[in-house]
């Protein structure tokens, strides 16, 4: 029989909070920006963040480890983009107006307290794009928070899932991962994690109660 597993580690944003795509989508809307030059853009950017491709300079991934600041990667960014109307799109703010529409996920909040009082640990492990994060509700959700520009490190790297582990006081295969991002997941499966690949809460909150041997209210319909 496996073992049941006594830590759950998570990301934040598309996990905790609404779907990343949906959120962005509202947000250029808002802003009138291009969306098929964002979409250019961020593919490429994410493909050498995520996808195995070069990560030197790239600018998702200096950002990320806290090696450039939020208002120099607002400026990289904005450059590349332009509104609807073939505009510029103002640099100053743009991180917080992106993450705007994130709004949180209570099925998600409610599921980590009620495993941390059935004795599971928990643990945030976000990659941040220096935005805001509700760290008010930390303390009843997280026994540790790992945010990479704080500890310069990044998902999907080897080290930053082991510095997250050991914050829980956990073997790796004690322990499930939920992420968004398929990269992520797999990189914690080969540590030996379990990794379960978020798409729905009502999924992701099965998983876990079989996963960990724990019990969670029914979602409200």
């Amino acid at each position: 029989m496996a073992t049941e597993c006594r830590g759950i580690i998570t990301d934040w944003g598309g996990v905790l909070t609404s779907p990343l795509r949906e959120t962005i989508t509202a947000w250029l809307a808002d802003d009138g920006i291009d969306d098929a030059r964002y979409r250019d853009v961020m593919r490429a950017w994410v493909q050498g963040a995520y996808g195995g491709g070069g990560v030197d300079g790239n600018p998702i991934h200096v950002l990320e480890r806290g090696e450039i600041a939020t208002p120099e990667f607002e400026r990289l960014l904005a450059a590349e983009l332009r509104l609807a109307d073939g505009g510029a799109v103002p640099a100053e703010g743009l991180i917080t107006r992106m993450f705007s529409g994130f709004h949180p996920v209570e099925e998600m909040y409610t599921a980590l307290r009620q495993a941390r009082e059935q004795r599971v640990r928990t643990c945030l492990l976000s990659n941040s794009w220096g935005n805001g994060y509700p760290r008010e509700r930390f303390d009843e959700a997280f026994d540790a928070v790992v945010i990479s520009g704080e500890v310069g490190m990044r998902k999907p790297e080897e080290a930053i899932f082991r510095h997250a582990v050991e914050l829980a006081g956990l073997p790796p295969h004690e322990c499930v991962f939920i992420d968004d991002i398929e990269h992520n997941v797999h990189a914690a499966v080969e540590l030996g994690m379990v990794g379960i690949l978020h798409r729905d809460p009502a999924e992701t909150r099965d998983r876990l109660a079989e996963t960990c041997g724990i019990e969670l209210d029914p979602m409200p319909f």
